[in-house]
């Protein structure tokens, strides 16, 4: 049975208010965690995205599932959800929200995965970059048709423009999943962030800042010195949030460290 460590960081960067949410919930044998980057008129950005957070979370909670087919039918109930309060509340008719969700079981030493729009997920294995989720954005999309390479996307002036996004009619909600659920092991960590993270942290820094940490916490400080150092000369910038978590074998540490949830 596996271990594990957790923290996490959810920051407004250079905007009014954050509209990003994350959080976590765990029972002896599963950890599921979400991370939401919210967007819309009138506050809506951030009610959608805990709306996601919170009814994803419960919805595990109450069936939690073995497979990331089975997570993104949660997913799609979620998408109903804000639907719902979209169409209840004309302050909300605008709001929408990117999501992305890791499950852990630690018994079976399985993981699998799903999200919706730009917010990603990242697998590490030897400190080294294993497996992230591709967006569903225009950008990914040229990236796919050899258009673009990851770096040019970076600074592509509509990298955040999304192809799909909860809140969406369920005719154009496209879904991403890791399929059937994965082996994980102790050493291996993962990252979900939000875009106001990853534009400015490639995937060599990432594992450069792994390699350098001595907990999750460490981990998410260097990324977080990372955006504030990219970001410095800038008037606003996105909100910027993350999910760390590192697997560890039980007898490896004390009490796994847990970071704050919504």
């Amino acid at each position: 049975m596996l271990g594990m460590e957790i923290a996490i960081l959810s920051d407004q960067g250079g905007r009014p208010y954050n509209e990003d949410a994350c959080g976590h919930w765990h029972s002896d044998r599963h950890l599921c965690c979400v991370l939401a980057d919210g967007a819309g008129g009138h506050g809506g950005g951030d009610v959608a995205s805990r709306l996601a957070v919170e009814t994803l979370l419960n919805a595990f909670a109450d069936h939690p599932t073995t497979d990331g087919e089975a997570l993104s039918g949660l997913v799609w109930q979620t998408n109903a959800t804000l639907l719902g309060h979209r169409s209840s509340d004309k302050r909300l008719r605008d709001m929408h929200t990117t999501v992305v969700c890791l499950v852990i079981d630690f018994v079976d030493r399985m993981a699998h995965w799903s999200h919706v729009g730009d917010s990603r997920l990242y697998w590490f294995r030897d400190g080294r970059l294993r497996d992230r989720t591709l967006d569903h954005s225009l950008v990914q999309s040229l990236i796919n048709a050899g258009v673009l390479t990851p770096e040019q996307a970076r600074g592509h002036p509509r990298r955040s423009e999304l192809q799909s996004a909860l809140g969406t009619r369920p005719e154009d909600l496209q879904v991403g999943a890791s399929g059937g659920s994965v082996e994980v092991q102790a050493g291996d960590a993962f990252l979900l962030c939000s875009d106001g993270l990853w534009e400015f942290v490639g995937d060599e820094v990432m594992e450069d800042a792994l390699g350098h940490a001595g907990s999750p916490s460490d981990w998410l400080e260097a990324l977080e010195h990372e955006v504030r150092e990219a970001t410095r000369s800038r008037a606003s910038h996105d909100n910027f949030s993350a999910v760390a978590v590192w697997l560890v074998e039980p007898d490896e540490g004390d009490e796994p460290a847990y970071g704050e949830g919504f």
